[in-house]
C-alpha cells in the first residue's frame, strides 16, 4: 500500500523535526554563546535533510496514489491530503536555499540577541538584510509553482489558504474601530495600586508552574525555562515553554507563562494516534494563537480567574492578605488596564491589534521590495506615530529590534496574531453557552479544556482552521466577537 509508504516517511521526518525543534528550544535556552556557528551549521544540515526527505519525487507519487487508493478511513486520506500539500510547497524551493535560509536565520537570532540589548541597529543591517532576501527568493518560488502572490505564499505556510484578501478588509475594520475605543478604554479605567517588589526569579517561576499545573499543563511532557522571548516550542509529548522576568513587574511574566501555557495544552491535546504524523500535527498558526489567547486574554485577564489566582499570586510573591493591592478587583484593573505603549508583547488587548497591523503592513513592503531593511526603523517609527501616537527614533530596541521573528526568517507571521485573538474571542462566545467556563473563579478548568479538546484540538490538521471555527462556532470568522468582547471589558463604545 502506497499509503503506508507515506505513513512511514513522515514518521521519520516527524522524529527529525523534533530533534529540529529541541536543537533550537537549546539555542534559546542553554546554549553558550560560542555554540552559535556551530549550531547554525547543525540546523542548515538539518533542514536540508528534511527538506529532501519531504521534497522526494516518490512522496508526491505516493500521495497521488493514496487518494485513489480504496480501504483508507478519513484520517488516512485527511493525512494524505496534507502531505501533498506539504509536498507541493517543499518542491517549490531548491535544497540549497532552504539550507542557506536555516543557516542565514540562526546567525541572525544569534546576533539579535546581543544588539537588541545595546540598541545597535546597525550592526543587524546586513545580517536581515540576507534573510529577507532570501525570503523574498523563497515568496518569489513559492508563488510560482502555487500560483499565489508572492506575500500569500509566505503566509500561506503559517496559516494555509489565508489570503490578503480576507484579511485586509478585517484588519480595516479594526483600524477604524480601536483608536476611538481606545480613548474610551483609558478615559473609563482606574489606575490599579502598585503592589510593591522586586519579585525574585524564583518567586515568579513557582508562580508560573503553580498556575501551569493548575490549568492542566502536563509536566511529565513539558517544561518552563528562560530566554530572550517567550515562547512554546518541542512536541507534543516534550513540550517547552520559555518566558523572561521581571523583578518590577510580574504580571509581564505571569501573563506571558499563560499565554504560552494556552499554546502547550493545545500541543498536549492533539491526537494520540496521529503522532508524527501532518494530520495529526497543529492547525494553522492563527488557530493556535486563537487558543494562547483563549487561556490568556479570554480567561485568565477575567475577574473569576483572577478570584481564584489572588491567593496562589499572594502566596507566592509574599503578598500581605490584607492588603488591598493584592486583592482580585485591583489585580484585574492592572490585568486590563489599557495603555499606548511601544512593546508588542506587554500590550493590552485593545491596542495590540494595532502592534499586528504595523508589522503586516512592513513586512510586505520588505517582500515586494518597496522598502529596503535600512528604511525600517524610519517606516516603523512613522507608524507608530500614526497608530499608537509614539515614536520609536533613536529607540529601536523597543522599535523594531523588538521582536525576533523577522530577525529568524518569519515574514508573514504576524497577522495570524489578530487572526487568532479575533478566533480565540469567536470561539469563547461559542463556548459560555455551554457553562464551561462557570467554575473558572473556583479553580475549576476541565470543562474549558475538554471544550477545546473536542471542538478545537481534536481535529488537528484533518480540517482548516476556518472549518473549525465554523463548526464550533456557527459562524466566519469577523470582528463583531473581539469588538464586543473589548466593548464590555473595557467600557467602551465603538
Amino acid at each position: 500500500m502506497t499509503y503506508r509508504a507515506l505513513h512511514r516517511q513522515f514518521a521519520s521526518i516527524g522524529n527529525l523535526q523534533h530533534a529540529q525543534a529541541m536543537l533550537s528550544w537549546d539555542e534559546a535556552v542553554m546554549m553558550p554563546r560560542g555554540g552559535g556557528e556551530a549550531r547554525a551549521e547543525a540546523l542548515a544540515t538539518l533542514a536540508g535533510v528534511v527538506h529532501n526527505m519531504i521534497s522526494d519525487r516518490r512522496v508526491g507519487e505516493w500521495a497521488d496514489a493514496a487518494a485513489e487508493e480504496t480501504g483508507l478511513d478519513d484520517w488516512e486520506r485527511a493525512n494524505a491530503r496534507e502531505i501533498q500539500r506539504i509536498w507541493r510547497r517543499a518542491r517549490a524551493l531548491p535544497e540549497e536555499l532552504v539550507v542557506e535560509f536555516s543557516r542565514a536565520t540562526a546567525r541572525c537570532e544569534q546576533a539579535w540577541r546581543l544588539k537588541r540589548a545595546e540598541n545597535d541597529w546597525n550592526a543587524m543591517v546586513e545580517p536581515l538584510s540576507r534573510v529577507v532576501e532570501l525570503n523574498r527568493r523563497q515568496a518569489e518560488c513559492l508563488g510560482s509553482a502555487l500560483g499565489m502572490d508572492p506575500y500569500d505564499a509566505l503566509m500561506d505556510g503559517y496559516e494555509p489558504g489565508m489570503r490578503r484578501s480576507v484579511i485586509d478588509p478585517i484588519f480595516e475594520e479594526l483600524k477604524t474601530a480601536l483608536p476611538p475605543m481606545i480613548d474610551a478604554a483609558i478615559d473609563v479605567q482606574r489606575e490599579p495600586m502598585p503592589m510593591p517588589g522586586p519579585f525574585t526569579d524564583a518567586q515568579q517561576a513557582a508562580l508560573a508552574r503553580n498556575l501551569m499545573r493548575r490549568l492542566g499543563f502536563d509536566f511529565d511532557r513539558g517544561r518552563l525555562d528562560t530566554s530572550h522571548h517567550p515562547f512554546c516550542g518541542g512536541d507534543p509529548d516534550d513540550t517547552r515553554i520559555t518566558t523572561r522576568y521581571n523583578p518590577d513587574d510580574f504580571l509581564e511574566s505571569m501573563f506571558a507563562v499563560l499565554h504560552e501555557t494556552g499554546h502547550a495544552m493545545y500541543e498536549q491535546g492533539l491526537p494520540v494516534d496521529w503522532r508524527r504524523q501532518p494530520v495529526g500535527s497543529s492547525g494553522g498558526m492563527a488557530l493556535h494563537e486563537s487558543q494562547s489567547l483563549f487561556m490568556e486574554m479570554q480567561v485568565c485577564r477575567s475577574l473569576e480567574f483572577l478570584q481564584f489566582a489572588a491567593p496562589i499570586v499572594r502566596t507566592s510573591l509574599g503578598g500581605d492578605n490584607d492588603d488591598p493591592a493584592w486583592s482580585a478587583e485591583n489585580l484585574h484593573l492592572a490585568a486590563t488596564r489599557v495603555s499606548r505603549g511601544f512593546i508588542r508583547v506587554d500590550a493590552d488587548e485593545v491596542t495590540y491589534p494595532l502592534h499586528v497591523i504595523l508589522r503586516y503592513e512592513l513586512e510586505q513592503d520588505l517582500i515586494d521590495g518597496s522598502m529596503s531593511v535600512t528604511d525600517i526603523p524610519h517606516a516603523w517609527d512613522a507608524k507608530m506615530t500614526e497608530y499608537l501616537g509614539l515614536t520609536t527614533a533613536g529607540n529601536d530596541r523597543d522599535g523594531c529590534m523588538q521582536d525576533v521573528h523577522w530577525f529568524t526568517g518569519l515574514i508573514g507571521y504576524f497577522p495570524t496574531y489578530t487572526l487568532g485573538a479575533l478566533t480565540a474571542a469567536q470561539l469563547f462566545a461559542a463556548a459560555l453557552p455551554a457553562g464551561v467556563a462557570d467554575g473558572v473563579g473556583q479553580g475549576e478548568f476541565g470543562p474549558l479544556a475538554g471544550w477545546l479538546r473536542s471542538h478545537v484540538h481534536a481535529h488537528a490538521s484533518a480540517k482548516t482552521t476556518m472549518q473549525i471555527l465554523r463548526e464550533a462556532t456557527g459562524a466566519p470568522l469577523g470582528t463583531d466577537a473581539f469588538l464586543g468582547h473589548v466593548a464590555r471589558r473595557y467600557g467602551t463604545v465603538g
